[in-house]
């Protein structure tokens, strides 16, 4: 009788994108590395992923041979698949990225004269149904783990032939953690992603150029502040409880004052930014402008007056430009700056509230399954 030979189990190789020094160490002595050596070989590894973006051991010529050979057989260095890239006429570029597990995010790069802002996602889909919002009509799918978050830098810092990760002159110099999801419900996740980020001998991103949004998961923010110190947008967009209810429904369980209250505690020395997205008839009026004025006073803030980009099957309009202006000299009268944010990628489905996937809620087994991963 013929014997049947199992073929031999090969081991997942594991994705090193989103490890800092202290990670990577760890997995190089899982693998066999001494203690003694294995900080000096994360600090050279971690040079290679996050300064010279390499994403083949090859080419990390610092690294004995042996240790590429390992990285080749059980590391993986690879990004997402970029299953669509478009690119706007105002310059914007938008990427949908695909992860391992099938599920999908879109990541934004807005190119300005000064500066060039790259707005990355934290979540598939999202929990929080915003009425203007277009990636509020998804379910949440799942999370992103700090190498999926990070991966989107990455990605970026590929397209824009940004390596080795240069500290001037660079065209990615900013992060605005505003793209698809709330950030503070994926808090553990988007905090060790965005440390990453900010690590100056890596990425080298500042902290005076990374803003946090969130639509206001109160018992969050004052930890943001303190632990990761980086700059804050609110999304606000209704100035009466009972209209916020509906258009950022998260309104219910953290209204206007708890949220306000927890901005005036945010313990980090810069404005913070709250958004206002102007919607024709709804929250557009000179009271609610002074309301608006009200409800700041005490706090350092600016106001983004954000025009509302339309998406198919929106249930609401952009303010008229007028009505835009007249809102604003009511706000900038009271001493905050209210700039009216330009629109960019309208025309590719890429300004704020536009981003969505086809990415749907898996099945039970595959919650399951990426639980226990």
């Amino acid at each position: 009788m013929a014997v049947v030979v199992e073929p031999p189990v090969v081991a997942e190789r594991r994705s090193l994108i989103g490890l800092d020094r202290t990670a990577l160490a760890a997995w190089l002595v899982a693998q066999g590395e001494q203690e003694a050596s294995s900080r000096l070989r994360a600090r050279q590894l971690f040079h290679w992923l996050y300064v010279r973006g390499a994403t083949r051991p090859d080419v990390m010529t610092t690294l004995p041979k042996s240790l590429r050979v390992l990285l080749e057989e059980r590391a993986n260095l690879e990004r997402p698949r970029i299953v669509a890239e478009q690119r706007s006429e105002d310059g914007t570029r938008k990427w949908l990225l695909r992860f391992t597990d099938g599920q999908e995010v879109e990541t934004v790069f807005i190119p300005e004269e000064d500066r060039g802002a790259l707005c990355v996602s934290t979540q598939v889909g999202c929990t929080l149904s915003c009425r203007f919002c277009h990636t509020g009509t998804m379910p949440l799918v799942r999370n992103l783990g700090p190498g999926e978050i990070v991966a989107q830098i990455l990605v970026a810092r590929d397209a824009l032939g940004e390596w080795p990760s240069a500290r001037e002159g660079r065209l990615l110099t900013n992060l605005v953690v505003m793209g698809m999801g709330e950030p503070l419900f994926n808090y553990d996740q988007v905090k060790a992603a965005i440390l990453l980020a900010l690590d100056g001998d890596g990425l080298g991103f500042s902290r005076r150029r990374v803003t946090l949004s969130t639509s206001g998961v109160v018992p969050k923010i004052e930890a943001w502040g303190r632990e990761v110190g980086t700059g804050l947008a609110v999304s606000l967009h209704a100035v009466r409880d009972e209209l916020r209810d509906e258009l950022v429904p998260i309104n219910r369980k953290w209204p206007i004052a708890a949220l306000l209250d927890a901005c005036r505690r945010y313990p980090v020395r810069r404005p913070i930014t709250f958004e206002y997205v102007m919607l024709r008839g709804i929250n557009d009026s000179d009271a609610d402008a002074r309301e608006l004025v009200r409800l700041l006073r005490g706090i350092p803030a600016k106001v983004n007056l954000i025009p509302f980009n339309p998406w198919p099957g929106a249930p609401y309009a952009c303010s008229p430009a007028g009505r835009i202006r007249a809102f604003a000299a009511i706000v900038e009268a009271a001493g905050y700056p209210s700039p009216v944010r330009t629109p960019r990628g309208r025309d590719i489905l890429a300004a704020c509230g536009q981003l969505k996937t086809a990415s749907s809620r898996p099945r039970p087994q595959r919650l399951e399954r990426a639980a226990a991963s």
